[in-house]
């Protein structure tokens, strides 16, 4: 954002990558894309709204069915661009926060003080 001759350079590439990336023609959102064998991401699905949690098996169902029938999305059933918005990496970097904060709260050694440290 601080090179805005960048941006310009790079958004039209971008936006070229994500149409040639097909996804979206199938119906889906990027982080439908998030492989789930993965345990962070498997907590994150849990902890997913009940509707964005339907959302997400019915998107890739019907992708599924497409792929299977070697077929795409009639144009108007397409992913739109600000629709494409994350909705399970926002949970995911907070499980791993969370994860990383346990982490270090397990390996904090608490030692206790002697009475001269005290003042005493």
């Amino acid at each position: 954002m601080r090179r805005p001759w960048l941006s310009r350079w790079v958004k039209p590439l971008a936006e070229w990558y994500v149409n040639a990336a097909g996804y979206r023609k199938l119906g889906l959102r990027a982080d439908d894309l998030i492989p789930e064998e993965n345990e962070v991401v498997q907590l994150a699905l849990k902890r997913l709204p009940p509707k964005d949690a339907y959302d997400r098996v019915y998107r890739l169902r019907r992708a599924f069915q497409c792929s299977v029938s070697h077929q795409l999305l009639p144009k108007e059933q397409w992913t739109k661009p600000e629709e494409d918005t994350p909705y399970l990496t926002n949970v995911i970097t907070n499980i791993e926060s969370e994860m990383k904060e346990r982490e270090d709260l397990e390996a904090m050694v608490v030692e206790k003080r002697s009475k001269n440290a005290a003042g005493h």
